[in-house]
């Protein structure tokens, strides 16, 4: 059989094309270079890290010292025009008016049969540029929610690459680093900061409840700036960490992910997975006063007739095995739940969980609640029922996350 040099070429292209499984951020380089684990994930398409060197030792680098986190996989879009304020108002459930320019707001959006397709940070820059950050992708959705208004809409998760930067020496990183005025940032405000050629837009944000900045910067530029605060921050004990440690910080900080604790309407496969914004403990977003929004009609309605079937709590489990995916149970016979996130907390030394009920339960009847878990001992597993109490989220609150300025270390 003769085979054509061109054939094999294309033959060779394509096998590459299938070994290169997912994208690499702008900052793959330097992660690859520090992974010991080799312990990856896909988040959007995109190769990052669910650990780099040890899951524990990376956890308590959030805690006790800074930790340094690839967010570039994120979905981010930049929403620029005349009508963008009232685009922005029109799709998310708070009021965007209240939102000023130099600040951000955590917020989320809805169908118009007001189930939550997803949750995000709006970043507002100027009076009409703003940056969407979320979990899913949504282009189609916000052109066609954007119909009408004098708006531009781009998807930009490629062209700008992310860093969280988390935990109580963060500050001290960045003023090492050279980044003057960044102790003024209060919680959600953000700031233009130079960086070589460009500049690095920082937000005092986070997903741990800790102390912590988001810096977003053009991609040629990542690589120089990991480098800045990686040297700035090597007496701050900066770290770089994978997933698994930040899971672990936003669990004690009562924060939510999508498809791991509600799914967005988009996704799901069965009508009774979507959830409501007062079903996943988001109803605090809704402002009913602003005028019309996506979804406002029916969520408006479902509390008027009461018609939420189901509520997103905190639990305290006894004992110190996690209730990872644990169904809930009342009077220990009936299923009312399941755990979506649990874990020991060592800042809390409790036992803690985030768990979806089926209503009343969870809500006005709170008592006699139990958790099923499977422990393995001594290879076998052993079923307990363990006792748990609904409990408010977050877990812990720390005063250096909201302290203005924050302490230098």
């Amino acid at each position: 059989m003769n085979i054509s040099r061109s054939s094999t070429s294309e033959r060779l292209s394509a096998q590459a094309h299938f070994r290169t499984l997912r994208r690499d951020t702008p900052f793959q380089p330097r992660i690859d270079s520090l992974a010991r684990t080799n312990d990856w994930y896909n988040w959007g398409g995109f190769r990052a890290p669910n650990s780099l060197w040890d899951e524990e030792l990376e956890y308590f680098a959030i805690r006790s010292q800074c930790a340094l986190f690839d967010i570039s996989p994120m979905t981010k879009y930049s929403i620029e025009g005349p009508d963008a304020e009232a685009f922005c108002n029109r799709l998310t459930l708070r009021d965007v008016s209240k939102l000023k320019p130099g600040r951000v707001h955590y917020t989320a959006w809805c169908d118009d049969d007001g189930f939550v397709l997803d949750d995000g940070t709006l970043f507002r820059h100027s009076a009409t540029r703003f940056r969407l950050c979320c979990q899913e992708r949504h282009l189609p959705w916000l052109l066609d929610s954007a119909i009408g208004f004098d708006v531009s809409v781009e998807e930009e998760t490629e062209q700008v690459a992310g860093l969280a930067l988390q935990g109580p020496t963060s500050f001290a990183c960045l003023r090492a680093a050279g980044f003057g005025g960044v102790e003024r940032l209060k919680p959600f405000d953000l700031a233009q900061f130079p960086h070589e050629n460009g500049q690095v837009t920082i937000s005092r944000t986070g997903f741990t409840g800790d102390l912590g900045y988001e810096l977003f910067i053009e991609r040629d530029l990542a690589l120089s700036l990991w480098d800045r605060l990686m040297e700035a921050g090597a007496l701050h004990g900066i770290r770089a960490i994978g997933y698994a440690a930040l899971n672990r910080a936003r669990l004690e900080a009562g924060l939510i992910v999508a498809n791991a604790d509600f799914v967005p309407a988009e996704s799901a496969l069965r009508a009774d997975r979507r959830r409501m914004p007062d079903e996943i403990g988001l109803g605090f977003m809704v402002d009913a006063g602003k005028g019309h929004f996506n979804g406002r009609r029916a969520i408006l309605e479902a509390r008027a007739k009461k018609k939420q079937r189901h509520v997103l709590v905190g639990l305290e489990i006894e004992g110190n095995i996690p209730a990872e995916h644990a169904i809930v149970y009342h009077r220990k016979s009936q299923e009312v739940g399941l755990v979506s996130a649990a874990m020991w907390s060592p800042m809390v030394k409790r036992n803690i969980a985030i768990a979806s009920l089926d209503c009343p339960f969870g809500d006005t009847v709170t008592e006699d609640l139990w958790v099923e878990i499977y422990a393995m001992r001594e290879l076998k597993y052993e079923r307990l029922m363990k006792r748990a109490k609904v409990v408010p989220r977050p877990f812990m609150k720390l005063e250096r996350r909201t302290a203005t300025p924050p302490a230098d270390f």
